[in-house]
């Protein structure tokens, strides 16, 4: 096994081959800060700046700098408070009318939910009625996509694969990650995720929730379970990057998760505070190690856990509003420059101290951007949005946010023009027999 050595704030980190920024043809087609580097220790050669691929990278990379902050500059308060939020929205239209809207935002379709709040993005789920047709989903998603003409949307979606496919029976039916874990093969999970991602990007979905960084070592784990690679963090580290890389091979936002970690629980979040007693040394070996190489292979997102780790931050609060965790340990010790997205706020782990409003503006000042499925949005936002008049959350810590996200959306290819789903390539696309192969392929070789 040939490993490389990176050294972080907070540990010597050791992942594969695979996970090492700057290490081959792998880490060139993730995209990230260290592809080109590969090349530079040959001899130079005389060459104009257009003709060098970094120069042109290095160009781009201004270019797009610029355009992020021209976006962001034109903003008002109102509208980067609603880039931070991405909730799930009802109805199987953009125009499609619908009573649970109208209780929980006082309007009654996505495209007028849309229209009042500016959201971010929205995250769909077949429970609230946007999963029933690959026709259907595309035009949903360049619906909701119409209705936000300034900045588009990040239209997510919780496809994991596995036990967690929100948006089955649409896509090719990919194995859980413990079953391409055992493989022990991470192209393996490239190419999964690969499959995934063309399959998302043909609906009109931009961002996946996916892949599981989380090394499942209690086998009591009511959550985790077969959705983790496996219990080795030497082994799930590469599984992950490798995840992140197929992701990005097919032109979709890859989402590394739970951090600092969700592996050691026997409580299930959604239901209540699961509390994990890893010393730091323990954290640095065993759970942080997927994280690190999922950063390594400039993973877009990461989203933070709602459980709390008493010896990484003694408060007692959840990771979720952390700042020694998401802010400490995730930006400051590891270096994680994307967006950090809450786990969804609708969840019992998250409201057992706070109330909706105090939880939204307390992950912020963690260090959260994306605020997920917030139970209640007219409390969330309009806590969040009187925390920034009152100075309690600073003009400068909103931006940081807003320009995280909208670097992310510009690095997607979504800052200023949303692409327009094609109904009749989803339909080629979606389930099809190259897309199969792979799954069986998986299969086969599961141990």
């Amino acid at each position: 096994m040939v490993r490389c050595i990176r050294t972080t704030g907070l540990a010597v980190i050791v992942t594969m081959v695979a996970g090492c920024a700057g290490s081959g043809a792998a880490s060139q087609a993730s995209g990230g800060p260290s592809a080109g580097r590969a090349n530079e220790a040959a001899p130079a050669v005389r060459e104009t700046a257009a003709a060098r691929p970094e120069a042109t990278s290095e160009g781009a990379a201004r270019s797009s700098s610029s355009s992020v902050e021209g976006v962001l500059a034109g903003m008002s308060v109102e509208e980067k408070v609603g880039q931070l939020f991405m909730p799930v929205l009802y109805g199987s239209s953009a125009t499609t009318s619908s009573g649970e809207n109208q209780a929980r935002f006082g309007a009654a379709t996505p495209a007028k939910v849309i229209a009042k709040y500016r959201p971010g993005g929205v995250i769909l789920f077949p429970w609230a009625d946007n999963v029933k047709s690959v026709r259907q989903l595309v035009a949903l998603t360049n619906g909701m996509q119409k209705a936000s003409p300034g900045v588009p949307l990040l239209v997510g979606a919780d496809q994991e694969n596995g036990q967690i496919s929100r948006l089955a029976p649409l896509v090719t039916e990919l194995p859980a990650a413990k079953v391409i874990g055992s493989t022990g093969d991470p192209s393996l999970a490239r190419r999964a995720a690969k499959v995934t991602g063309t399959e998302l990007r043909a609906l009109g979905v931009n961002l996946d929730f996916a892949p599981v960084a989380d090394v499942n070592v209690n086998p009591r784990n009511p959550v985790i379970g077969p959705r983790a690679y496996g219990s080795d963090p030497g082994k799930v580290a590469p599984m992950v990057a490798a995840a992140v890389r197929g992701f990005h091979d097919a032109g979709v936002a890859a989402t590394a998760k739970h951090f600092p970690g969700h592996g050691d629980t026997s409580v299930d979040s959604h239901t209540g505070l699961p509390v994990i007693k890893h010393s730091r040394s323990q954290w640095s070996k065993l759970d942080a190690p997927p994280f690190a190489a999922a950063i390594e292979a400039d993973v877009d997102a990461i989203m933070s856990a709602h459980v709390v780790m008493p010896k990484l931050d003694p408060s007692g609060d959840p990771a979720t509003l952390s700042k020694p965790i998401l802010t400490g340990l995730l930006r400051e010790k590891l270096g994680f420059e994307g967006v950090v997205s809450t786990d969804a706020l609708n969840m019992a782990g998250v409201r057992e101290k706070y109330g909706d409003g105090e939880v939204a503006v307390r992950a912020v000042l963690a260090g959260a951007d994306l605020l997920l499925m917030p139970p209640d949005y007219p409390k969330a936002h309009g806590a969040v949005l009187a925390a920034v008049r009152s100075g309690r959350i600073s003009g400068e810590r909103l931006d940081e946010s807003v320009r995280r996200l909208l670097k992310l959306k510009a690095a997607r290819g979504l800052l200023t023009k949303a692409p327009v789903a094609d109904p009749a390539e989803a339909e080629r696309v979606l389930r099809s027999a190259a897309h199969r192969k792979v799954a069986s392929l998986i299969t086969s070789r599961a141990r």
